[in-house]
């Protein structure tokens, strides 16, 4: 391990492919000079700028394992972070958790229109499979069908979306600590294990082997969500860019409500140090994978 300090590596890894994210955004979506401007438009209002860039940072960490090539790092990341940028935007949305505030700017229906909002979204997540789906991203088809494939999975019902909606659904009923451990492993934990497993992918690791990476993104990702608890009753909703304390106000049971504000900061610092205990054996290479479990738990927004 190096003498960097995780949060420092952090700043300086985030800030490296944030960059290259949005350069990669900005020539994937050329504003066309016809009747699909305004939806190219409020495609680059929400997928350039602003956000932690936590996913294609994750599978830039977890790609550091396997040494593999820089530009299939990005093109992943940009694929994940179109899904992760498709569902902020639905989900703002007046239907769902009808926001103003995203990322520290306004959300694309506020910014635009609702019909644009949704078009945009919808178009996001086709160019996540299309970038997959291209041989620029891997050489190997096989490669590329199963990225194509684990993506589905982790956006789909059974990831995603459906854990969005067991959230529709925690406004009208009570869930125990069981129900919204399952609830946030398929909201916020699918994504996050796709892009850990993304890289296992790319380095064609087979099954067997790719155990315990799967677990310090369980753990990472159940992490993530207890932090996102917390930060929602005790954040600055400035700093988070978006607004706080809207679980409590619609019902919604969560990690700090089942469990109190202590246990749950006690739960999250714990499934860090599992997820980073996942990494021995992997020795400098896992620098960043550990400085991210961190991270996750010392965050501000």
């Amino acid at each position: 391990m190096s003498d960097t300090s995780p949060s420092a590596l952090i700043a300086t890894r985030s800030a490296a492919i944030a960059g290259e994210i949005d350069r990669l955004f900005d020539s994937l979506l050329l504003v066309p000079d016809d009747a699909r401007r305004r939806l190219y438009q409020a495609m680059r209002h929400a997928a350039i700028g602003g956000g932690k860039r936590l996913r294609p940072l994750l599978v830039q960490a977890a790609s550091d394992l396997f040494n593999i090539s820089r530009d299939s790092v990005l093109r992943v990341g940009v694929a994940v972070e179109c899904i992760h940028v498709y569902s902020l935007i639905h989900d703002d949305l007046p239907a769902m958790d009808d926001d103003d505030l995203r990322r520290g700017k306004p959300t694309v229906h506020k910014a635009f229109d609702e019909a644009t909002a949704i078009l945009a979204g919808d178009c996001l997540h086709d160019l996540a499979f299309e970038v997959l789906a291209d041989e620029e991203t891997h050489p190997d088809p096989f490669v590329r069908v199963e990225l194509v494939k684990a993506l589905a999975i982790a956006s789909g019902t059974s990831g995603m979306a459906g854990g969005q909606m067991m959230d529709l659904a925690a406004e009208h009923a009570s869930f125990d600590l069981a129900t919204v451990t399952r609830l946030q492993q398929l909201k916020t934990g699918a994504l996050i294990a796709f892009c850990v497993d993304a890289a296992a992918i790319m380095a064609r690791l087979p099954q067997e082997a790719r155990t315990r990476l799967h677990a310090y993104a369980r753990d990472i990702g159940l992490a993530f969500q207890i932090a996102d608890d917390l930060l929602d009753v005790e954040g600055d909703a400035q700093l988070a860019g978006k607004a706080l304390g809207k679980d409590a106000a619609a019902g919604k049971e969560t990690f700090v409500s089942l469990l109190g504000a202590d246990r749950a900061r006690e739960q999250a610092r714990m499934l860090v140090d599992q997820a980073k205990a996942h990494l021995h054996g992997y020795g400098a290479q896992a620098e960043l994978l550990c400085a991210i479990a961190d991270f996750i738990v010392e965050r501000d927004r």
